[in-house]
């Protein structure tokens, strides 16, 4: 892993992502680029296409170069490559510029999670970055002195169109050296016989060299709340999935298991795009 993507608002969530972005860094010899979108109000931007508030800008760009040269000089980021980039745009198009300009493995990102009307209404960038990024991304939801990923869930139906984000999933578990826990979630409304379930997850590990996996079925009421739960009763360290990346009125009406996930999970979340 050459490259690890941290966006930040320079807050305390951010702050979390960036802290275990730095623990991968470290073990695996990355380089950490840690970005801030400068989105200015739609009045500026028409402004500065004029040219008539270019100080107004300049200013808006050397302080945030300045919060992010603090950030860069934590105790904990010693001795790792650091590329600081302060980019105008709008926050889900620049990270994802930025991610394929720089090549970026694997992007980490803070959230503080959201629930009722706001999340309905309005989502968060780090939902956002999850639907439609073609790059794993890592979702931190708090403080995590000791980053761990020995144990790691991948939830899924296990069709053919996981196969190709579950080898990405596969590189990452390497990595960390992880004991990989593949999970069907069976509900009421997606109900599949055990030896049908079985079946489905052992075809579909026999087309990879994994050594250190095992395979699980667990019973709930909704996919969402059997992946946490299951997470949960052994203790894993992550949670992965894939994200279809639905937009519009299909995200609207189908919703999304990763982005649930990314709100309600308290552990942290990576996900795949298919």
């Amino acid at each position: 892993m050459k490259r690890i993507l941290v966006p930040t608002d320079f807050s305390e969530h951010a702050e979390n992502a960036l802290k275990v972005a730095a623990q991968i860094a470290q073990k695996n010899n990355s380089e950490i680029i840690i970005l801030h979108m400068l989105e200015l109000p739609s009045q500026m931007n028409d402004a500065v296409l004029g040219g008539a508030s270019i100080p107004e800008t300049m200013l808006f760009m050397k302080k945030a170069n300045e919060m992010l040269d603090e950030v860069s000089s934590r105790p904990y980021l010693d001795g790792i490559s650091i590329t600081e980039i302060v980019k105008m745009d709008k926050p889900i198009h620049g990270i994802t510029q930025v991610s394929k300009d720089h090549e970026v493995d694997l992007i980490v990102m803070g959230s503080h999670g959201s629930s009722g009307i706001e999340e309905l209404l309005i989502g968060s960038n780090t939902e956002k970055v999850v639907r439609n990024s073609e790059i794993p991304v890592l979702v931190i939801k708090k403080g995590i002195t000791n980053f761990n990923a020995s144990n790691i869930v991948f939830a899924s139906d296990f069709s053919d169109e996981t196969k190709k984000p579950f080898e990405k999933f596969v590189n990452l578990s390497k990595l960390f050296e992880a004991k990989i826990h593949l999970v069907t979630i069976c509900t009421p409304n997606s109900f599949k016989p055990t030896h049908v379930a079985e079946k489905a997850m052992n075809d579909f590990t026999t087309e990879f060299n994994l050594s250190n996996y095992q395979t699980h079925i667990y019973n709930d009421t909704n996919i969402e709340k059997g992946i946490i739960n299951f997470s949960n009763s052994i203790n894993a360290d992550i949670i992965g999935m894939c994200t279809h990346g639905r937009t519009g009125f299909a995200h609207f009406f189908n919703g999304s298991i990763s982005e649930g996930l990314v709100n309600h999970a308290v552990k942290p979340v990576i996900t795949f795009k298919i």
